[in-house]
């Protein structure tokens, strides 16, 4: 892996883990969308639900942190199908925060749902995108 890519998931995960502060375990943390037209998708949403977009440079390109139009506060992410977002579905991905990922993921299986990733590192913090036996897709994310 290239410095620069390093240092693209660094910024990311700086800004995920910022993300996740506030959250509970259980709580959905966060929710993003990992598209190959970030740019034009983020338009949209700015021009459909009235969100204020804010870029996060990932090096070469921009991913976007989507704010409420009242507080600033990051509500979501529009992010490029790109780096670590690369093998991610183009759909809207909500992260549950667990407390134990290994054993969740373990869970995942027994309870007859798929890992679509391995269990990736977030900076300190780790997560994983599975489908539940309905099909349904989500994350489960456990801060380091």
């Amino acid at each position: 892996m290239s410095a620069q890519n390093n240092e693209q998931e660094n910024e990311q995960a700086d800004q995920e883990e910022q993300n996740f502060a506030d959250s509970h375990i259980g709580e959905m943390a966060w929710i993003d969308l990992s598209v190959t037209n970030a740019g034009e998708i983020k338009n949209f949403y700015q021009d459909v639900v009235g969100w204020k977009s804010e870029a996060v440079s990932m090096g070469d390109y921009d991913d976007y942190s989507m704010n409420s139009p009242e507080t600033g506060e990051p509500i979501t992410g529009i992010c490029h199908a790109k780096g670590i977002n690369d093998d991610l579905p183009a759909t809207w991905m909500p992260y549950f925060l667990v407390a134990d990922i290994d054993h969740s993921a373990e869970q995942v299986k027994t309870q007859g749902g798929e890992l679509l990733t391995p269990i990736k590192p977030m900076g300190n913090d780790r997560y994983v995108v599975l489908k539940d036996p309905a099909g349904a897709i989500c994350a489960l994310y456990q801060k380091g």
